[in-house]
């Protein structure tokens, strides 16, 4: 069972991680121009279903890899929203 939650964790670190990048970015330049506005909400969305979804099963891998993502994907979402 260790070895689940560790895998778990691990999948959960690399899929989070790869969004950092993106949010720096647009952080940084501000520049949001080539960002799909569609693609953002919905992702959005769903990662914050899987969010709740972790919650409601009680997983942890779950519940970090998206509570960073979905704090990350709606900063990126509100830096397209304001600097468009």
């Amino acid at each position: 069972m260790l070895g689940i939650q560790i895998l778990g964790f691990v999948a959960a670190i690399l899929t989070t991680v790869c969004w950092l990048p993106q949010a720096l970015k647009t952080l940084r330049t501000k520049d949001t121009k080539s960002l799909s506005l569609v693609t953002q909400s919905v992702f959005a969305a769903g990662v914050g279903l899987w969010l709740v979804y972790g919650i409601l099963v009680g997983n942890a891998p779950i519940i970090f890899a998206n509570s960073v993502t979905f704090v990350l994907v709606v900063l990126i979402l509100a830096m397209k929203l304001r600097y468009g």
